[in-house]
């Protein structure tokens, strides 16, 4: 079973409602991202940060996977995929994908201050100054922040390596380490953009682009990459 291994980012979430401060000047829900996505803004205001993703949490827990989420959750029927996400909602998993990689952390769950080992499921229940770890430490969101390290980009491009067929749906490879993953695909190994508004990208043999959508492109790419790979 061939490895396809995905790149997702905010565009594919977009079209679920998940809004994103892609494209808009830095704001985040009207909030400088700096404020509420950065650890000197956690410093500076731990109450502004935990409120600001309570209200993230709430939108992310009634969000609907779309068709872009669904076929490749369909995938799985087909191919080993394996999901590399910049996005830190659960709608890949919703959709039924599972083998998800969160680059950026997830919204669902919280983190000790104290310990980055303790992270906790957390649903959609609100986190609170004074809600505290086992070991007496406060709960923070369980995303990279500005100003953090990637913990999972090792994995992430150990799995990318692996590729044999490599694909990129709903972003802008503007935001590193992330967008960097495409530089481990080889030449030889077919990659396939989804965006509409494609990002530029080093031209190779097996490249294609696909501007379109993700709840449109997928589908389709889904079906050519069925019928090429498996009819």
């Amino acid at each position: 079973m061939k490895k396809l291994v995905v790149l997702t980012g905010a565009g594919i979430s977009a079209e679920s409602g998940i809004k994103t401060f892609r494209d808009s000047d830095g704001l985040w829900e009207n909030h400088d991202v700096m404020e509420v996505a950065s650890i000197e803004g956690w410093h500076k205001n731990k109450e502004l940060v935990l409120d600001f993703y309570n209200q993230r949490r709430i939108q992310a827990m009634a969000a609907e996977p779309n068709e872009g989420h669904k076929a490749l959750a369909r995938l799985e029927n087909y191919f080993d995929v394996h999901i590399i996400t910049q996005n830190v909602d659960n709608l890949h998993e919703k959709a039924g994908s599972s083998k998800v990689i969160h680059l950026h952390g997830e919204l669902s769950k919280v983190r000790s201050i104290l310990d980055e080992n303790l992270v906790y499921e957390w649903g959609d229940k609100p986190v609170k100054l004074g809600d505290k770890c086992n070991k007496g430490g406060q709960l923070r969101p369980h995303i990279v922040w500005f100003g953090e390290a990637v913990p999972m980009m090792e994995t992430a491009a150990r799995l990318t390596l692996q590729a044999d067929i490599f694909m990129v749906v709903g972003t802008s490879l503007n935001v590193y380490p992330a967008a960097g993953l495409l530089d481990y695909v080889g030449d030889d190994i077919p990659k396939y953009i989804i965006d509409p508004n494609m990002p530029r990208v080093r031209s190779s043999p097996h490249l294609h682009l696909i501007e379109a959508v993700g709840s449109v492109g997928v589908p389709r790419v889904s079906d050519e990459l069925i019928e090429k790979y498996l009819i």
